[in-house]
């Protein structure tokens, strides 16, 4: 496994796209909420990036599901509920908050 190789591509994967997602004007969940940039998704697709078969699809499983308590986590500090955080949700992880790989 390639584990350290795939965490430097990870890093270096933020660093290009952070400043991308920091520019993008993300509309607001709810007032007095922070836009979150969806940089998970990719973080997960980097890191995942060296392996094959099902170590891939296993550990991009166990990637996006952290990825989504993170951002659960987010919105529960930033008091989002309801519809408005499904939405947050699946905004700030990247993608279908349902989706599994």
């Amino acid at each position: 496994m390639k584990l350290p190789s795939a965490a430097v591509a990870a890093s270096l994967v933020c660093l290009i796209v952070a400043p991308v997602f920091a520019q993008t004007a993300a509309p607001s969940a709810a007032p007095g909420t922070v836009p979150v940039p969806a940089a998970k998704r990719v973080t997960c697709l980097a890191t995942t990036a060296s392996l094959k078969g099902q170590d891939k699809r296993d550990q991009m499983q166990l990637c996006m599901a952290q990825a989504r308590i993170d951002c659960l986590k987010q919105a529960i500090d930033q008091k989002v509920v309801g519809e408005t955080r499904k939405s947050f949700i699946k905004t700030c992880v990247g993608g279908d908050a349902t989706e599994q790989h």
